[in-house]
Order: C-alpha cells, then structure tokens, then sequence
C-alpha cells in the first residue's frame, strides 16, 4: 500500500483493535507492522488476530510485518498479608526469599538470581520507579534495605535493578514456548525483551533458526553499555523507553534515543522508537501538543518505525492514533529542515560494491530528474542499504520472496512490490518501470533508477545500476539483452 511517508508505523493489537474491520482499518490509516504482545493473552487469540492479519495482507495485496513481543523475565514482589503497606522515607526494609507473607518490615523476593548479584549500594525500583530501595547489606537470600522513595507498595509489584547485570537469561521458560509458537505460526519479527548482553541474542537467534528476524528491545543500562555488540548481533533494535526511564535518569533518555537510531541507522538496521507516544489518546480523541513533539522528534531523528502501544491496543481511538502519527509524519518529511537534518547526519559507510552501488543510486536521484529507486532483493539487504542513504525519492522494494517484502515493512522508506521470478537484467528493468507506474510513483514519460545483482536470486550480489526509462517501448530499444 503506497504510503505519503517513509518512516513506518507500529501498531500493537490488543482487546480494542482484536477483529478484521479494525486491523484492516488500523492498516489502512497507516499501520505498516502489527505487534502481537506475548505478554496478554493465550496463543489460540493470538493465532486468531494473526490469520486477521494474514487475511488483511491478502484482501489489499499489501505486504504486512507481524512482530511478536516476547515478555522476557518478569521480577516481582511476593504478596503482603494486608493486599499493601505504606513505606516510608528513611525505615528499613528486607527483601528475601521466605515464603512468607509480606509485612511493613519485608516481603518475598522470589528471584535468587537478584540476591546473587546484588552489591551494598545497589538500588531497587519497585512499581516503575516510584518506590526507591538502596540496599544496605545483602547475602545470598536477603536484602537489607533503607527506603529512599516511600509509597504505596502492593502484592506483585514489579521490581528494576539498575545498577548490576543480573545472572538472569532474556529468554524465559514462557518465551521459549512462545517463540516457538511464533516462529511456527509464521510471524515476521521476534522482539526480545530485558537485552542485557549479546549472548541474550545468540540464545534467540537458535531457537529462531532463520524462521524470524531478531529485535532487542533496549531498555536496561547495560544493554546501553553492551549496545554496539548487541546491535551487531541484531537484526533490528527497539528503543524502549518505558523500563529504560525507569531504570535510568529521565533525562538521559532523550540523548541516548538520538545516538542508538544514529547507530542503528549506520549499520543499516531497522529502529523502532517506543513507548508512550501518544499515551493521552487512550482516553483522548486528541493527541498532546507534547506528544506530538515526541513523535516529529523521533522522525526528525532518522528513525525507521514509531510505534503505538496502549493506544491502539486498549485505547478508545485506536484509529485516530494512527491517524494522527500518519499526519504527524506527513507533515515533518514535507518540511525542509527535515531533508537537512538527515543529509548532514549521513556518514561514509561500508567499501562493498552494494554501499558503492546503493550511494550512487542515491547521488544520482538527487541530482537528476528520477522519481524513484526500484532495487531489487532476495534477502532484504540491499533495500535495507538503500534505506540508509534515505534518498529523496521513493524506494521500490522488489523481491521473490513474500518473508522478505514483510519483513521490509519495518524498514524506512521502503514500498515492497511482490515480483515473479527474475533471470535476466531487461526483464528486471521492466518489472521495475511497471511496478513504479503501477504503484504512481512515476508515469511512463518519467525515469528511475533500477539497482540489480547478477547472478539473480542470490542474497549480497547486487553490482549493477541502471537509469532506465519507464516507458517499455524504450527499454526494449535501449536495454542490451541480458
């Protein structure tokens, strides 16, 4: 579906967007990738909004990305004998793992993995934050803790552990499951939640066996330490930003956010900017002048995807939300500054015949007269070099492969056209001018530029550009038969 954009949206599916007029509209309004969140509900619904989803994709003839969410290890509080207790500044409080009843005084902590790699020192973060615990002396099954941040504390409470890597896996025994379900159900994206190293990857990556893309959601401090391994490991990152303002100062979100799409965007990576968005359209109609703010920085910024979560999950205007990122994004790739912005952050990347061939490709669109860049690609690569030049004018992403045009949909700027296949460069070329037409990003008295590697059909071959004519007549004088 010919989108008025480049940068791609995210749309998580949940009770208020769970049937196929509204996935369909939530896909015609903007929706580019559908997030199934493992964390809610059982397999047989996800299933079902998956074959919704499937069905939707065949309806519009419009490739569709589905990212599956793995919940990743949970850490929680035990329960308290009165259901909560109100800690105050200053008291002291223990962490343990008796099975006992919580009290004023203490409560169950029932990770071991916790207690092993906390120091004096170390801070706890229980309900997002806001009740803050430094831990005073500690062993192998206690914490002695003094209240820095008081509150409300209540049963299963979730807790953050800022200041240490925790001995714990990012896959749990859950996760296992589900990404086995996800894989096998045929989902385009896996997204693993609480990254701390780059071995929390490899363990995803050979449980997935090549049946779906890796994403690492960023949202721990050492995932921040270990980003440049943990990117280079990834197929994709997920800038988290809810557990990540938790677990570091707010402040210091922002700039990371800016360098994680920078780092992302060089290594030609797909990122994805979440969390919180526009949160007010869960009850609103109208997004806040704020949030609107957050959603054209992050696109300033160069990021591939903005994401919706609540909002289109549980929110009442899941397709207003939509809407209004759609709008937003419009409106900031139309302005000036933007084109700027994103020109002066390119960087010289990679000395491979495909960089050479994709950057010329774009010099070429910006000082000629062509109106679009048609590349094709077996495994996604070559789109995803193209994208990182963010040209000017539009990608046309052509490629054989049904798994690679989805997967392509989490990608900046990047329009995915199913193409049959593909054994010589004039027959190429054609498939090209006829997708531009076809799809109106150019007519016949126009030129593109096609991007192609031959032998065809083989992942990183791409060797050859072409400024070709879209009118057929012309390609079949001019074109050499090859």
């Amino acid at each position: 579906m010919k989108r008025d954009r480049n940068v791609k949206i995210v749309a998580t599916l949940g009770p208020a967007s769970n049937d196929y007029d509204m996935i369909r509209a939530l896909h015609e309004a903007g929706a580019d990738v559908f997030r199934l969140n493992m964390s809610h509900g059982d397999h047989s619904e996800i299933a079902a909004r998956h074959a919704i989803i499937r069905q939707v994709e065949k309806d519009l003839n419009s490739p569709i990305a589905i990212l599956a969410d793995l919940q990743g290890p949970k850490l929680r509080v035990g329960t308290f004998e009165k259901g909560e207790e109100d800690l105050q500044n200053g008291a002291a409080f223990r962490l343990d793992l008796q099975d006992l009843p919580g009290d004023i005084n203490r409560v169950t902590l029932p990770h071991p993995e916790i207690f092993q790699a906390l120091e004096p020192g170390a801070r706890l973060l229980v309900n997002d934050g806001k009740i803050r615990l430094k831990v005073q002396s500690c062993g192998s099954d206690f914490a002695e803790c003094v209240v820095e941040a008081g509150g409300m504390i209540s049963n299963r409470k979730g807790v953050n552990v800022p200041d240490v890597v925790l001995p714990l896996k990012a896959l749990s025994a859950k996760d296992r499951a589900d990404l086995e379900f996800a894989c096998n159900l045929g989902v385009d994206w896996l997204a693993l939640s609480f990254v701390q190293r780059p071995e929390d990857v490899y363990e995803a990556r050979a449980l997935a066996n090549g049946r779906a893309a890796v994403l690492s959601k960023i949202e721990k401090p050492a995932a921040v330490t270990a980003f440049d391994e943990i990117l280079r490991v990834s197929d994709g990152i997920m800038v988290a930003r809810g557990d990540l303002g938790v677990e570091l100062p707010v402040q210091a979100v922002p700039p990371i956010q800016k360098q994680l799409v920078r780092k992302c965007r060089a290594a030609a990576k797909p990122v994805i900017v979440a969390t919180q968005m526009l949160e007010s359209m869960i009850e609103s109609p109208m997004p806040t002048r704020a949030e609107v703010s957050d959603v054209a920085n992050s696109i300033y910024e160069g990021t591939d995807a903005i994401m919706l979560s609540a909002e289109s999950a549980a929110g009442l205007f899941p397709i207003e939300a939509v809407t209004t990122m759609n709008n937003v994004a419009i409106e900031v790739e139309r302005d000036p500054t933007y084109t700027a912005i994103l020109e002066a952050s390119r960087s010289v990347q990679g000395k491979s015949v495909a960089d050479s061939i994709v950057a010329a490709a774009r010099e070429i669109a910006e000082t000629t007269d062509v109106k679009a860049i048609a590349c094709f690609t077996s495994s996604g690569t070559t789109a995803s070099l193209t994208a990182r030049e963010r040209p000017r004018v539009p990608i046309i992403a052509l490629t054989a492969n049904i798994s690679t045009a989805r997967r392509l949909s989490l990608t900046w700027g990047t329009n995915c056209v199913i193409t049959g296949p593909v054994d010589r460069f004039k027959t190429a070329v054609v498939a090209a001018v006829r997708a531009a037409v076809g799809q109106g990003f150019a007519e016949e008295s126009d030129q593109i530029t096609v991007t192609a590697g031959v032998p065809f059909n083989q992942a990183g071959t791409t060797n050859i550009l072409r400024v070709a004519p879209c009118e057929e007549r012309l390609i079949f004088r001019s074109e050499p038969d090859s």
